[in-house]
């Protein structure tokens, strides 16, 4: 084991890149980047970062954000619950820890969005302390080291890989080790062209000698994706616009976007006007359609939404279905709401 950790650390120490969050971090910056980076990748995940803390340096200026300013900051990342989680947690450390992240492993995992990983990342990188990470890259360094073959994303698997990484840690330099693991998966032994024949731990890899790299690790069949219609109503007025906040427990809450009717199956527009939602939303106004989109088909984790955007004229006022979540509010504002990655395709395109 030390063999590895050594190799690990000296692998590192050459080869890693320099991200900003690396530089004598801070509980703030470590846990600010890993939510981050959560489903996102580096390249991506650098800019918001930077955006973050030049806005909000503390975890203290981010609690007093209002949540809306900070899933407009959060736009274009997607898993808008990691938004809504990230301001919850900032809330929860000004208000129980006066400011400061706890060094403590279990107090860490009780702040909001903030599981083992993520608390094991902060507690070994920002304070130093004895608890290993477990990451889709670490995950993969540590299936072909060994060569397993448990499935890393059911129960077992996961328990079985937090134990192997707990046991391969680096306990007198755990932040380093674990910086080390996940960018040796990231930058070299990575899931598709491992540079296995200029590895540094081809001399210890069960799966390179068995020639079972590219089979590790395994994973069970994914979820099916289910596909879900949407028709955008963009009722426009006099330079302004109906807008509606999305408060249900579906996806992209808290998040704006326009009047939905949601179809089973695809819809021309006759349809979709001749639905009893389109005729009870209307209530008898005139009305003109100016345009419609072509359909836009967004990809998500687990659904596919397809789009169409149907422009309205419309003559008079719906006042009948103004609430604090449907609104008019002017065309030239709606760059100022925070909104999903689908309706700011359709704005700009």
């Amino acid at each position: 084991m030390n063999i590895i950790q050594d190799t690990l650390i000296n692998w590192y120490a050459e080869n890693h890149r320099d991200l900003p969050w690396r530089n004598n971090p801070t509980p703030y910056q470590v846990w600010l980047s890993e939510i981050i980076l959560q489903q996102t990748r580096v390249n991506q995940g650098w800019e918001y970062y930077l955006r973050f803390v030049e806005k909000w340096p503390t975890v203290n200026d981010l609690a007093k954000a209002s949540e809306e300013e900070v899933l407009k900051m959060w736009q274009g990342l997607g898993y808008y619950s990691r938004a809504r989680n990230l301001h919850k947690c900032a809330k929860q450390v000004v208000e129980q820890y006066g400011g400061q992240f706890p060094a403590d492993f279990e107090q860490l995992k009780q702040l909001q969005g903030i599981g083992d990983y993520t608390a094991s990342a902060i507690a070994s990188i920002a304070f130093n302390l004895p608890h290993a990470v477990v990451d889709g890259n670490v995950y993969r360094v540590l299936a072909r080291l060994f060569d397993i073959d448990t499935p890393i994303n059911n129960k077992e698997g996961q328990k079985q890989f937090a134990l192997l990484a707990d046991e391969l840690l680096n306990r007198k330099q755990p932040g380093l080790h674990n910086q080390a693991m996940m960018e040796f998966g990231a930058l070299h032994c990575t899931p598709k062209n491992p540079n296995c024949l200029l590895c540094p731990l081809q001399p210890q890899c069960l799966a390179f000698a068995h020639q079972t790299v590219m089979q590790r690790p395994v994973k069970l069949p994914k979820v099916k994706i289910t596909t879900r219609y949407f028709n955008y109503l963009v009722l426009k007025i006099n330079g302004s616009v109906y807008f509606h906040k999305r408060s249900n427990d579906d996806i992209w809450k808290n998040l704006y976007d326009f009047p939905c009717i949601e179809t089973p199956k695809p819809m021309n527009v006759d349809e979709v006007i001749a639905s009893n939602e389109f005729q009870q939303l209307i209530d008898n106004k005139p009305f003109t359609v100016t345009k419609v989109s072509p359909l836009l088909t967004h990809k998500l984790t687990h659904r596919t939404i397809i789009a169409q955007f149907i422009e309205i004229k419309l003559e008079k006022k719906l006042l009948r279905i103004e609430t604090k979540d449907l609104f008019l509010t002017p065309e030239t504002d709606l760059g100022s709401f925070p909104i999903p990655r689908l309706i700011d395709l359709y704005l700009n395109n």
